[in-house]
């Protein structure tokens, strides 16, 4: 009987997914006639891993095994996984050793206010997300360059939902689909330290329901704890920007990471997020009567163009 484990469940999904990347070519075994699978079939990774056919089935199956680090080590192996992927597999096998009763404790995700001021006096594009990629705080550089969170409903601020949603999201991103492998890789990776989080639970089920897309790149079960990189906006009042960005963890654990764009000084892409500050600071001094104190975050938000986050 199946073993009611979200961690067993993941890991079986984790494997499944890693033994169907390979082909018999790529550890050294032929193929051989009629095949009936793409990748490695069950027995041939217990056959590299030094395991019982059986015993690696149940394990894909999420049934009650205790794999021991040895075991795992034999896996990774066996199923040509990378650093991310072996942290990856350790962490849900692991977990799965606990009693399914064990609950991850839930405290709610906070932007400290030095945090804020933090935001409000960098000269670059920031925002403070949530461990599931839920945009917390942004400054107004980051507004001017991403669209306008305000004008989202709180549930609906969230990179991966606005990538995938927002139907001009591709013409803006022209590497979209790395993007989105990006997103969903540390999606998984926070997946990885509580399964049965409500808020994971929302973003896939919903996503998985619209998005034809992100249901195939979900099946993938790419893992990535991505902490810096590059990346293109193409942004309609002035055009391509190429951009760094890094990942800066806050206080908590887990806690809210701040994401900050940065382009090399003295270089056009470093004079294109001047201009674009500048037009911004234009536009919503024409706008200053909708920022009087007392307003709400909605009445802010009228009139402004969403874009993708």
């Amino acid at each position: 009987m199946a073993f009611d484990h979200p961690y067993a469940r993941e890991l079986g999904d984790f494997l499944r997914a890693r033994r169907g990347r390979l082909r018999p070519r790529d550890v050294g075994l032929e193929p051989g006639p009629r095949r009936k699978v793409a990748g490695l079939r069950r027995e041939e990774v217990a056959l590299l891993a030094g395991l019982s056919t059986d015993y690696y089935q149940r394990m894909e199956q999420g049934r009650e095994v205790r794999p021991s680090d040895e075991v795992l080590d034999a896996l990774a192996s066996a199923l040509d996984l990378d650093d991310e992927e072996r942290r990856h597999l350790f962490t849900l096998a692991r977990a799965a050793r606990r009693p399914a009763a064990v609950r991850a404790r839930r405290a709610p995700e906070r932007v400290p206010d030095s945090t804020r001021r933090l935001l409000h006096v960098m000269g670059a594009p920031a925002v403070v997300l949530g461990r599931h990629l839920d945009v917390l705080a942004w400054n107004t550089l980051a507004e001017a360059l991403l669209g306008d969170p305000a004008t989202l409903p709180p549930g609906r601020r969230n990179l991966l939902m606005a990538l995938f949603e927002d139907s001009g999201a591709r013409a803006r991103c022209p590497d979209w689909e790395a993007t989105a492998l990006q997103y969903i890789g540390m999606l998984r990776a926070a997946v990885a330290t509580d399964p049965t989080h409500p808020r994971a639970t929302t973003i896939i089920g919903e996503l998985s329901i619209r998005s034809a897309d992100f249901r195939r790149l979900w099946a993938r079960h790419e893992v990535r704890e991505t902490v810096h990189g590059t990346k293109l906006f193409r942004h309609p009042q002035v055009g391509e920007i190429t951009l760094t960005w890094d990942v800066y963890p806050l206080p908590g654990n887990p806690g809210p990471v701040l994401l900050v764009y940065t382009a090399e000084p003295g270089t056009a892409d470093a004079e294109r997020i001047q201009l674009l500050a500048s037009l911004h600071a234009t536009r919503e001094s024409w706008r200053a009567p909708a920022h009087e104190p007392g307003l709400s975050e909605a009445a802010r938000g009228q009139g402004r163009e969403p874009r993708t986050l």
